[in-house]
């Protein structure tokens, strides 16, 4: 946590800095919109994200992750704000755009017309930029060939999850559905929802970016984060996103996978459930303390965010899951609430 105040939470607001003040300058007044929003809004996933550069062998390693991290994820935010908050609702314009995470992990990869499904396009190089900087800093990670495969696979599967769960309201929950029929035998112990949830989070690939920064690691080490992180890690990390944010997905009329279950205590059960396998999986990995802490931490992150306090439901689930967690949970619980404090806007 040194590390992480000293060096990580500064790495990040300095590339987010840079990144704002392009953002600013955005020709078109919606997609300069959208990303100024996506990184006021969801700052705290590049901060979170980037607590994976703590654990970097070497400071050049740790600057490289931060800058890695900070611009993959503000490619995520604001490919989610294009689909979710603003003016399309067309599957062909959603895979388009996302083409650009999966251009992003491709070292010395193409750039390519992301907009060119919808009618805003003018965005001044702005996530061209991002993609550029994303394929510069995998192409510096010395061990990027032997886990690149599980980089593209993971980011393959969010994209899927991006064009599903955006189109029409009428079509989204088949969509979900019959996609969660191609890998449902594979995760038996899932519910189609969940499944969903965990391809929706970037941690996996962040763990992969972290064990790249050793030249010895090889495809087996790749697979093996890959099978801890998805699904436990993954589902726990979405799972709690989506239930903090439950109210403003109602007003917003937004698909909330944790609004499937049956009410709250069956939430809180689930959502203990991948806290406890999430745990016991990451048992397996080198380096298993650190990431034993990350999932504390999203524990600690996400309860302790404010919209917990303004929804009944949600607080009641905090407190069982608090309640039931180590006591490293709560320390990251009142962390989280002083980096958000001191944070800076």
């Amino acid at each position: 946590m040194i590390r992480v105040y000293r060096d990580v939470l500064p790495g990040v607001h300095r590339e987010l800095s840079g990144w704002r003040r392009m953002a600013e300058a955005i020709p078109d007044p919606e997609l300069r919109r959208q990303a100024l929003a996506s990184m006021t809004a969801k700052r705290f996933h590049c901060e979170g994200g980037a607590v994976y550069a703590a654990a970097a062998p070497t400071p050049d390693a740790r600057r490289g992750l931060i800058r890695l991290i900070v611009a993959l994820q503000t490619i995520s935010d604001y490919l989610d704000n294009l689909c979710d908050r603003s003016t399309s609702l067309d599957p062909a314009d959603f895979r388009q755009l996302h083409q650009a995470m999966l251009d992003a992990v491709v070292p010395g990869g193409s750039v390519g017309d992301y907009y060119a499904c919808r009618r805003e396009r003018e965005d001044g190089g702005y996530l061209p930029a991002l993609v550029r900087a994303c394929q510069e800093e995998v192409a510096h990670l010395p061990g990027y060939g032997a886990v690149a495969d599980e980089v593209r696979r993971l980011v393959a599967l969010y994209a899927d999850l991006q064009v599903h769960k955006h189109v029409a309201w009428s079509e989204r929950e088949a969509r979900l559905l019959a996609w969660w029929e191609d890998y449902r035998s594979a995760h038996p112990e899932l519910r189609w929802n969940e499944f969903a949830a965990a391809t929706g989070s970037t941690l996996g690939m962040f763990a992969l970016f972290l064990a790249a920064t050793d030249p010895r690691v090889d495809g087996e080490a790749a697979r093996r984060i890959v099978r801890t992180y998805f699904p436990w890690v993954c589902a726990l990390h979405i799972l709690l996103d989506y239930l903090i944010d439950q109210e403003e997905d109602r007003r917003g009329g937004d698909l909330n996978f944790v609004a499937y279950y049956r009410d709250a205590e069956e939430a809180a059960e689930r959502l203990a459930f991948f806290a406890r396998r999430a745990r016991e999986a990451v048992r397996e990995l080198p380096g298993s303390r650190f990431h034993r802490l990350i999932v504390d931490g999203l524990l600690g992150l996400y309860l302790s965010d404010g919209k917990v306090r303004r929804q009944r439901a949600v607080r009641a689930v905090s407190r069982r899951l608090l309640t039931a967690s180590p006591l490293s949970t709560r320390f990251f619980y009142v962390n989280s609430v002083l980096i958000r404090a001191l944070s800076p806007l």
